[in-house]
């Protein structure tokens, strides 16, 4: 009873453990054969003369032990040779010396000990397998959303246990500030980083990378995972607020409307879980001067000078708009320079120029909409940030006829002509702005506190 009981049992554990770890019918056979010949290597000296054939859909393992036969009383080695009276009374009455004699071993037939490490070898290998899959498969789910269950928290990180109980760590650093987790409660992050140092697989997750405001996203709104909506830019202050960056494929979709959803069901549910953190949803344009007056938003610009080599903006603003571009504590400067990728510097405009200064919808009637829309494109939104912009730039990047950006000068400059000349043509708009400009905040100098106008 002992040899049929033994061995199946062993074929039906791992069997078990295949199905649950999703373990490869081929692998199991492997990791199987090998235990067994680990523990036969050890108890015969070598396992080259031996077979073992594993059969797990009948859940049964036979091993045989390939012995030369030899003259009777000159056997030297048992685990080798066999004698040729040893051979015939062992169903092989043919025989004959110098041949090779097959013999059928019973595992069990060697004792609870040799049963015992052979269950401790399979498992050994088990565990390495095991250890081995989750890293294969958490290394395949970098990025990807995840749950947990809190099963235990210290001061500097939180176990998490998925539904399999796998462990994941959510680090304070990559937890969001007010985060506040109670045992078996569940918990949403991204897979930040997996690693298997020494065979130990580490699955860390995070809360507070961009990622994760990504995957949130994709998760309500569905044209983003359908292809029809594309996040482009994604800036966060975890905890504080944040910008992303949206376009559409699909000219009937408004993107922001899209991702704010009816009376803003679809983003309230993403504010619940980064803990109220303020999310401005924009919309992307390849357009540099255009793209850092949205990412500026709720201020409205009067002009924006822009250096693309060296990546710095200047952008002109009233007195009472400067306050709103910083925002609190600089956090609407830091997050439009990081979605933008320029480093922005922030001007208030002199009173004596806007005293004096004309927004450009007030010449409707002498200019055209579409050219006045091209002009506010750019970032010209005012009669002498026209002026002030170099006409080759207003001829190339407004994409405007040469002899209507000359009309556009002269109708503008008409409403000026009692100041002295300015020379818009060729002037450089920083040298031109800094007479009548004081400068107020960068992205990287930006105050903890909103500026005194």
């Amino acid at each position: 009873m002992a040899r049929k009981e033994e061995a199946p049992n062993m074929v039906e554990r791992f069997a078990e453990f295949k199905e649950l770890k999703n373990i490869d019918k081929t692998t199991m056979i492997s990791v199987l054969e090998e235990s067994f010949r680990n523990v036969l290597a050890k108890m015969f000296g070598t396992d080259e003369n031996l077979d073992v054939i594993m059969n797990p859909d009948k859940g049964d393992v036979q091993i045989f032990q390939n012995l030369e036969v030899v003259p009777d009383g000159e056997v030297t080695n048992p685990n080798l040779q066999i004698s040729l009276t040893d051979a015939r009374a062992d169903d092989d009455p043919d025989v004959e010396i110098g041949e090779e004699h097959t013999k059928e071993i019973f595992f069990a037939d060697f004792g609870r000990r040799a049963i015992l490490n052979l269950r401790q070898t399979l498992q050994s290998k088990i565990l390495d397998l095991q250890k081995e899959a989750i890293y294969t498969k958490f290394k395949e789910l970098e990025g990807q959303l995840v749950s947990g269950e809190v099963y235990q928290t210290w001061s500097r990180e939180t176990l998490l246990l998925d539904d399999e109980k796998n462990e994941l760590l959510l680090p304070k650093s990559e937890s969001i500030p007010g985060d506040f987790f109670r045992k078996g409660e569940n918990v949403l992050a991204v897979i930040a980083n997996v690693d298997n140092k020494n065979n130990n697989p580490k699955i860390t997750v995070s809360r507070t990378n961009e990622t994760f405001l990504r995957r949130l996203f994709e998760r309500e709104v569905p044209e983003i995972v359908d292809g029809l909506i594309n996040i482009r830019a994604v800036a966060r202050i975890p905890g504080e607020r944040a910008k992303i960056a949206v376009e559409s494929f699909d000219d009937r979709i408004d993107p922001v409307g899209a991702c704010v959803g009816v009376k803003g069901s679809r983003i309230h549910g993403i504010v619940r879980e980064l803990r109220n953190e303020n999310i401005d949803v924009i919309n992307y344009t390849a357009n540099p001067q255009l793209f850092i007056q949205r990412a500026l938003s709720p201020a409205k610009i009067s002009s924006i000078h822009l250096d693309e080599e060296e990546k710095k903006a200047e952008v002109f603003l009233h007195p009472e708009e400067v306050s709103l571009a910083i925002g609190k504590g600089g956090l609407n400067i830091k997050l439009a320079s990081m979605l933008t990728g320029y480093v922005i510097d922030v001007y208030r405009d002199s009173p004596e120029e806007i005293d004096e200064d004309i927004y450009l919808d007030e010449f409707k009637d002498e200019i055209d909409g579409w050219v006045i829309d091209a002009l506010k494109d750019m970032g010209c939104i005012t009669a002498k940030s026209v002026l002030r912009t170099p006409r080759q730039e207003l001829i190339d990047k407004a994409d405007l006829e040469e002899d209507t950006v000359d009309n556009v000068i002269r109708i503008l400059s008409a409403e000026f002509e009692d100041e002295a000349p300015a020379a818009p043509a060729e002037a450089p708009a920083a040298e031109e702005a800094a007479p009548s400009a004081e400068a107020a905040v960068s992205a990287e100098e930006a105050p903890a506190e909103e500026p005194a106008e």
